[in-house]
């Protein structure tokens, strides 16, 4: 027995990069093409689609990257349907990120291709831009994507010469410190560190710190969230001090860096125990 068809669809008001979560049982959708790069991947069953004079088939975990103005149709082959999740880059956040070399370089290598990296990559992006997160966040989700695509697209990364890319770096991570709290995107985190754009701002912040700027700033709320709950502060109190969405927010990434929660963590270093479970 056949069962439901079901879409999920997202958009980042931002930069308007949208994200379908998507499964399908018979027929999809008929031939048709976007303005938009399309990046996605297979999580279940056989995707069989025709693009690029030939129909093709994607399976579990395998890359599906499609270039503006491409004509491609989809449907289920097996009882099982497919699942998949795929990003709608648009063509002006591509060139941000890799410069206009994108599309005078004649598109993607390979249609379909396995890259597990970029499959993770945008696994996150689209879970980044469907659940409530903060704008770096979201973007660090893309930007992890668009560098992926680089090796696809048969482009090396452009280097900062000199002194260029540590002064870019550590201008941010000061603004970072400085705004620990404070809701600060990659846009507004590159200009104020000098950088051109946010691209050139992760790969500098990068080779420097060995994280992306989200990476950083959890890693720095987190050491001052351990900080204030040592020194009895409430689960509640510093979530909001930190700069975490809620108390669960800060419970989660709390217990994935500590094996602790926050709330055990205060009553361990102060014997004070907690009301509400963190």
């Amino acid at each position: 027995m056949a069962g439901h068809d079901r879409i999920r669809f997202s958009r980042d008001p931002s930069n308007g990069v949208e994200a379908i979560s998507a499964r399908f049982f018979g027929h999809a959708y008929d031939m048709h093409h976007h303005d938009e790069w399309l990046v996605g991947v297979t999580d279940h069953g056989v995707q069989d689609f025709f693009c690029r004079g030939a129909r093709r088939q994607s399976t579990r975990d395998r890359i599906i990257l499609i270039e503006p103005g491409e004509m491609h149709d989809g449907q289920a082959v097996t009882a099982g349907g497919f699942a998949y999740e795929m990003l709608y880059v648009p063509q002006a956040v591509m060139r941000e990120g890799l410069g206009d070399l994108a599309l005078e370089e004649g598109g993607f290598r390979q249609t379909l291709s396995d890259d597990p990296l970029l499959a993770g990559a945008i696994r996150r992006a689209c879970a980044a831009i469907a659940e409530p997160r903060g704008q770096l966040a979201r973007d660090a989700a893309l930007d992890g994507v668009i560098e992926r695509l680089r090796d696809h697209l048969g482009l090396s990364g452009r280097q900062l010469g000199g002194e260029v890319a540590p002064a870019i770096a550590r201008r941010a991570c000061e603004r970072l410190h400085d705004e620990m709290a404070a809701e600060i995107g990659a846009d507004d985190l590159a200009a104020a560190s000098g950088a051109a754009n946010r691209f050139e701002l992760a790969r500098a912040f990068r080779a420097a710190y060995g994280a992306s700027p989200h990476a950083y700033l959890v890693r720095i709320r987190l050491t001052e969230a351990r900080r204030l709950l040592a020194e009895g502060e409430s689960p509640a109190a510093v979530a909001a001090d930190c700069g975490f969405a809620d108390q669960s927010h800060l419970g989660r990434w709390f217990r994935r860096a500590f094996a602790i929660t926050p709330g055990a963590y205060r009553a361990a270093c102060t014997g004070v125990p907690d009301e509400r479970a963190a």
